[in-house]
């Protein structure tokens, strides 16, 4: 066994053992509360992997990310609740106890209709880059914010901006993700249940990230990104290669937009405003673009950093000068832009940057021959 393999098999191991206690101790040192910051991390993960394809591969910068979160969404809230039998005869009949789709089914449907909408935003863009990319597609997350706002009339589909309650939470093997269950002599929360099913999910992502990094169309992508003239001239089809990338980003945003519906049990338009897409490309932007463990190291330490600034600003202060002088959200969102500032000036490739690999073989000499 080569030290390589070695070194794979203790880092898998490390992560496996982390990740069992992880919601423990979280539970042990905070409640439920922190053990919910590590499942809303794991989301973020989820999403930011989705654009780490589109703008860590392909080098389309993407502000509209979160429309397929969007989308995601509200097909499991739509499916999965029993709102569109109170707006439609017709469903209700056929349905009479509401449409309960189950949740697994809402995921394996959600990728390929998020994966559409992805080719319909790429294709209108397959021109464009930088600046005029980012501002199209920023305007299309907008549309369809705003469209999911305002589809409560004449037919009332969305809900408008009261969002659809009701949202079936994740079952599986007749264990419902609703209520706490006793297995193995431990009580697993229902924020403990999501934390494994997401820790599942994310692993599955980052194999066909890897998968899809390593493939030819991954390389295709890291082409254009670095050359798209040269890419075409390398027979490369520029134009089939970036709607596909559009796509695969997609279907990971709609996947982790069917579990925050299951895991929240409520979807509004609120969910998907603008700064979520800033935040994710965020992740992606610190974490090292294009590099997945860095994209995971970026999504855990922005998540956690806000949410121990928020915790941690009140009693700072209290200590400090005695009473609070900022108040906390205000606080924490100054310190947030400042550690990014920081960051961004001392490291600008990211926090763990992929690594550099010269592609040419290295020339030996021949002995007594000087350079």
């Amino acid at each position: 066994m080569t030290n390589r393999t070695q070194k794979t098999l203790w880092s898998v191991a490390a992560f496996v053992a982390i990740a069992l206690v992880a919601p423990f101790l979280a539970q042990a040192l905070g409640g439920n509360y922190w053990v919910r910051i590590l499942d809303f991390a794991l989301l973020y993960i989820m999403l930011a992997l989705g654009l780490n394809i589109v703008v860590g591969f392909a080098g389309l910068l993407d502000l509209g990310y979160i429309a397929f979160y969007a989308v995601g969404a509200y097909l499991m809230a739509l499916l999965s609740s029993p709102h569109l039998t109170t707006q439609f005869a017709a469903l209700a009949h056929l349905f009479p106890d509401g449409i309960h789709l189950g949740f697994w089914w809402v995921v394996l449907l959600a990728a390929p209709v998020a994966a559409l909408f992805g080719a319909v935003l790429g294709a209108p863009t397959l021109k464009l880059r930088g600046d005029y990319l980012a501002i199209v597609t920023l305007g299309f997350g907008e549309i369809i914010r705003i469209f999911m706002n305002n589809l409560d009339r004449p037919v009332n589909i969305t809900n408008g901006p009261k969002g659809i309650t009701a949202v079936d939470s994740v079952s599986l093997f007749g264990m419902s993700f609703s209520k706490p269950h006793e297995l193995f002599g431990f009580t697993f929360t229902p924020v403990v249940l999501y934390y494994y099913l997401l820790i599942v999910m994310v692993v599955i992502v980052v194999f066909v990230s890897l998968r899809l990094q390593h493939s030819r169309i991954g390389r295709a992508w890291v082409a254009i990104r670095e050359d798209e003239i040269a890419a075409k001239a390398m027979g490369i089809n520029t134009r089939n290669v970036k709607l596909l990338a559009f796509a695969m980003g997609a279907a990971f945003g709609g996947v982790s937009g069917a579990v925050f519906g299951a895991f929240q049990g409520f979807v509004s338009p609120e969910s998907c405003v603008l700064w979520e897409s800033i935040y994710v490309l965020a992740i992606v932007v610190l974490g090292g673009m294009g590099h997945i463990p860095g994209v995971i190291l970026g999504g855990i330490l922005l998540v956690g950093f806000q949410e121990l600034l928020r915790a941690g600003a009140i009693p700072v202060q209290n200590m400090l000068f005695g009473k609070v002088l900022i108040d906390a959200e205000v606080l924490r969102s100054l310190l947030f832009g400042l550690a990014l500032v920081v960051v961004m000036l001392y490291r600008p490739a990211g926090l763990w940057p992929a690594p550099k690999r010269e592609d040419r073989p290295v020339t030996r000499r021949a002995p007594g021959v000087d350079a």
